[in-house]
């Protein structure tokens, strides 16, 4: 009997590690650079490491806890708010690359089995890179963006029960019309007990743990883990496969079923284990059965499958996409959106090879099909939107707009009260007295943890436009950023760093959750926010008489001896806007600032 392969998960783990951070450097998901290294270390290249049982285990048991996580991570209030265009382009993006995957194989001499599983991969699509790619181009906003996201959850999901009915007609090894309705009861039988067991009997096991008072982590986290491989299981018994009872337990943890913070934690869990630990190891020992003969051997049907793949998928994009009446440019932009591939088409192309439907080099085909067709997709969504933009076409879904700002202190107020001349402003802070101070002076202000997303949501976060952390503790300035950015996408931050911060460390979080330093430049917070207590601050407005980055202004201001914070910049029609760092004053603008 093989043992435990330690060295072998070592490495597999070191460059799973080094591989996904060197891609995500460049804005593509981890799962490009674990693929691109397994091929570098596997068999196809060097030969470094070689699949072993302790890999195969642990690649099979992340692929589990990668598609439970997957069902977390759907937010079925995308499919409202993207209504029938997101229907629409998730049918057509699927469908006609499916279809014309499927007849690229079977004319090349595929058996139709292949050719359906090649249909599946080609025709779904990647959540793993869409909200990524959303924030940098700043397009959370745009109906574009409710159309991608529903349009990835309905065709994953349609590529995922497609593939389980694919399956269980291959164990069966049977198409007889009694061995049919068989397997079609099971399915049913299947998907009404799932359903039963997520809409009525979890709530009621969440009810009773919340009236227990059992708030341990750990036995949240072991209870899920049994409903997740529960339902595995249950999905092997039936016929189907395993990662399909997986997915369908993680769409039923959703909000209200545990407590918000306890859902959070676990789902943060889930990922950690999942796409941190074990699905790395898929992915990489993935790359280890690509083989790159078919460069040589199958280039023709290499390049097929990929053109079908791209131009299937914004083709059947933009036809499907007519009747929406949102035109035919938009239905292009989401075309190019939904073209990346990921998780589920490369398990689902791994399942293939492990059954023996596909060979080893179709398989390689639809690993570089993921990869190319997924570098695509930051480029030529950037020129699409932009092409949208131009001809003014761009359509908002919901304006955000409005500052929240976390810390409610005597400074922050002082800031509060010149944005909320044209913005709505709404305040977040711990501490219960100077809320009520904030509120007494006519603010809204949330009182509760910023750190604790029921915080946020009370403050109704994700309409807001611009984030501000004005407290004097740069850690919680910092996670705060990254949380509003990470799970209500707040397209901008503006923080307070103090001089004693460990800038560099700082300035790369900073740079991660595309956040900038608010009054251009470190502060020490707390003497100025004694000045504005004590009253003991002058405010002072100038007018610029040229361009001016709001850096150089202060390097001015330093270079006469004076000490001064800015507070706002004011535009020629009179609206103010935070004094930040990476802005510049127009000519005949105005700055406002205190000494």
């Amino acid at each position: 009997m093989e043992g435990f392969d330690i060295l072998n998960l070592f490495i597999v783990l070191l460059a799973a590690w080094g591989g996904g951070a060197l891609i995500k450097r460049i804005g593509y998901p981890a799962i490009l650079g674990e693929l691109l290294i397994g091929v570098i270390i596997g068999p196809p290249l060097l030969g470094f490491v070689e699949s072993s049982s302790t890999l195969v285990i642990l690649a099979e048991a992340g692929v589990i806890l990668l598609m439970a996580y997957i069902g977390m991570e759907i937010n079925f209030k995308d499919l409202g708010k993207a209504s029938w265009a997101g229907l629409l382009a998730a049918v057509g993006g699927f469908v006609v690359p499916f279809a014309l995957g499927y007849y690229v194989v079977t004319l090349s001499g595929g058996t139709s089995m292949a050719g359906l599983f090649v249909g599946i991969a080609v025709g779904v699509t990647s959540l793993a890179t869409k909200s990524r790619i959303l924030v940098d181009l700043n397009l959370l906003d745009t109906r574009i963006a409710y159309v991608l996201m529903a349009g990835a959850l309905i065709s994953d999901t349609l590529a995922l029960i497609i593939f389980a009915g694919l399956s269980s007609f291959i164990d069966a090894g049977a198409v007889n019309m009694s061995e049919i309705l068989l397997i079609i009861g099971k399915i049913i039988l299947f998907f009404g007990f799932s359903t039963a067991f997520g809409l009525y009997i979890l709530p009621r096991i969440g009810q009773w743990m919340a009236k227990k008072n059992i708030e341990n982590r750990t036995t949240y986290f072991t209870l899920l883990l049994l409903i997740v491989f529960g339902l595995s299981e249950l999905a092997e018994l039936v016929g189907l496969h395993g990662i399909l009872g997986a997915f369908i337990a993680g769409v039923f943890i959703k909000d209200g079923v545990f407590k918000d913070q306890i859902t959070k934690d676990i789902t943060h869990v889930f990922h950690d284990v999942s796409v941190g630990f074990m699905a790395p190891i898929f992915f990489v020992t993935a790359g280890f059965h690509v083989t790159l003969d078919v460069f040589q051997t199958d280039l023709g049907l290499l390049l097929a499958i990929v053109g079908v793949a791209f131009a299937g998928k914004i083709l059947g994009t933009v036809i499907f996409y007519l009747p929406s009446r949102n035109g035919w440019r938009e239905g292009l932009a989401v075309g190019t959106g939904m073209n990346g591939r990921g998780a589920v088409e490369i398990v689902i192309a791994g399942i293939g090879l492990q059954k023996g439907i596909i060979s080893q080099e179709i398989f390689s085909i639809l690993v570089f099909m993921a990869i190319i067709t997924t570098l695509s997709v930051p480029v030529l969504l950037t020129w699409s939107t932009n092409w949208l933009k131009k001809r003014g076409e761009l359509v908002k879904q919901f304006s955000r707009e409005g500052y929240l700002i976390l810390g409610a202190n005597p400074l922050a107020l002082l800031l509060g009260k010149h944005l909320s001349e044209h913005n709505k402003v709404v305040f977040i802070d711990a501490n219960k007295g100077i809320c009520e101070n904030a509120k007494h002076k006519g603010f809204n202000c949330v009182h509760g943890n910023i750190l604790d997303e029921a915080t946020l949501k009370e403050a109704s976060a994700k309409d807001f436009r611009t984030f501000l952390a004005l407290t004097v503790n740069n850690e919680i300035n910092l996670l705060a950023s990254q949380l509003v950015n990470d799970t209500f996408y707040i397209p901008e931050k503006y923080i307070v760093i103090s001089p004693i911060t460990e800038i560099g460390g700082s300035i790369n979080l900073l740079q991660s959750v595309s956040a900038s330093t608010l009054f251009s430049g470190k502060v020490d917070l707390q003497p100025w926010i004694q000045k504005t207590q004590d009253l003991n601050y002058k405010e002072v407005e100038v007018t610029s008489d040229k361009k001016i980055a709001t850096r150089e202004w202060v390097k001015t201001q330093f270079s006469k001896n004076k000490t001064v914070l800015p507070l706002v910049i004011v535009d020629i029609s009179g609206v103010k806007r935070p004094f930040r760092f990476n802005d510049s004053i127009e000519e005949d603008e105005k700055v406002i600032y205190i000494v």
